[in-house]
């Protein structure tokens, strides 16, 4: 038992080292620093939200526009970015697998965590400055709105694993993801509710995980304001067959990158 608490002891403070250098390279020291780290995923639903309110996408919603580009965008932002902070991750860092205590899923791990962090707190600031403001009412059930959001965390988080770790093996997965990653940002979700859809498109948007994850999120939100369309047994199936083949993955990775 002390064996494995001190393992356990020794990954929190390689993924913790691995966080603050992550967070350094990429944001370095000066001007705002590390606050880009929620600052940029702000600007980004901010921009959308501006855009959907002078196009007035959505004057025949109950929900304010708001409302409906805070929870949306923000949730594309959780399980979207994740895939490309992993794809390729490896041979960037490379020379630290030459630490024995770190693995390649220690380099996932911090950037993956990273990327939660810091669409968790823009997704937090933006909802309540917006609530301040009297643009969006507070959420209907807080504990659903987490788990939509710890539930789409997980997608991403699995999805990026899975990535990742399969771009060690094919360029082929970074060219893939790209283009995949802008076919589904207008099939997620973020930009429509379900029962807004004819029957047969409910159906088949259906079949994407992330959907069910933003379904539930606005169903915490707004309540019995909107019908929402959601399956979380479905969601997390499709989630742990994504982290085991992750994990599979990943394993073979390691072995293909660790040093002689």
């Amino acid at each position: 038992m002390n064996e494995i608490i001190k393992a356990f002891r020794v990954q929190c403070r390689v993924i913790g080292a691995l966080l603050m250098r992550e967070i350094i390279t990429r944001y370095g020291r000066h001007n705002i620093g590390f606050m880009w780290l929620f600052a940029e995923p702000m600007l980004f639903t901010i921009g959308v939200t501006i855009l959907w309110s002078l196009a007035d996408l959505h004057h025949n919603s109950p929900i304010p526009i708001v409302a409906f580009a805070v929870t949306g965008y923000s949730s594309v932002l959780l399980w979207r970015n994740m895939p490309g902070r992993t794809v390729h991750a490896i041979e960037p860092n490379l020379s630290l697998m030459y630490h024995r205590n770190v693995k390649v899923i220690d380099i996932f791990l911090s950037r993956l965590l990273l990327e939660a962090l810091g669409a968790s707190i823009s997704f937090i600031v933006l909802a309540t400055v917006a609530t301040t403001m009297g643009w969006m009412n507070p959420p209907h059930d807080i504990l659903k709105v987490l788990a939509g959001w710890f539930m789409l965390m997980w997608f991403g988080f699995s999805l990026a694993l899975f990535l990742g770790a399969l771009s060690c093996r094919s360029e082929l997965v970074d060219k893939f993801w790209h283009p995949a990653a802008y076919i589904l940002f207008p099939l997620s979700g973020a930009a429509y509710m379900v029962d807004w859809l004819p029957q047969a498109a409910q159906e088949a948007v259906l079949w994407l995980p992330m959907v069910h994850g933003v379904e539930y999120l606005r169903d915490g939100y707004f309540g019995d304001t909107v019908k929402t369309h959601h399956d979380l047994v479905f969601m997390s199936a499709c989630c742990l067959v994504l982290t085991v083949l992750g994990l599979a993955q990943e394993r073979v990775a390691s072995r293909l990158v660790t040093p002689e």
